[in-house]
């Protein structure tokens, strides 16, 4: 059972919602962005995490040893409903020893076309674009 992941979500009144795994931590999604993210840049937080930790590990099998890993992310939503995704940029910095863009861009591609689990669970028309910003 693996392959198989439970979430359990109440609402806490207004539009924000408790959830996690049940019976574990829990994060607060406000769909008013005032107690919590909403869930749109929650997504963006998934997306950017699930990527994040894909990088690090390559990386990481790269023999590079990292200092600094940042990303910013960024989604273009259609203004009419229901509002989705049309693009999301990421800006990944990272700074460490052994580190040079070949191994960084590798990395990146990799998460984006092949591992993070949460990007490819996205729509496939949605835009997936970023930038690579190496700090010595």
């Amino acid at each position: 059972m693996d392959n198989v992941r439970k979430a359990a979500v109440e609402w806490q009144g207004g539009m924000r919602f408790r959830g996690g795994v049940p019976g574990g931590p829990a994060l607060v999604i406000d769909a008013d962005g005032k107690a919590g993210p909403g869930p749109m840049v929650t997504l963006l937080v998934a997306a950017a995490s699930c990527s994040g930790a894909d990088i690090v590990s390559i990386l990481e099998k790269m023999q590079v040893k990292l200092r600094k890993f940042l990303t910013d992310v960024k989604g273009v939503r259609a203004e009419d409903h229901p509002k989705r995704y049309l693009s999301i940029h990421f800006t990944f910095t990272m700074a460490g020893d052994g580190l040079d863009e070949t191994k960084a861009r590798r990395a990146i591609d990799l998460s984006i076309t092949k591992y993070c689990s949460v990007i490819l669970s996205l729509n496939p028309d949605i835009a997936i674009g970023y930038d690579l910003v190496l700090e010595p």
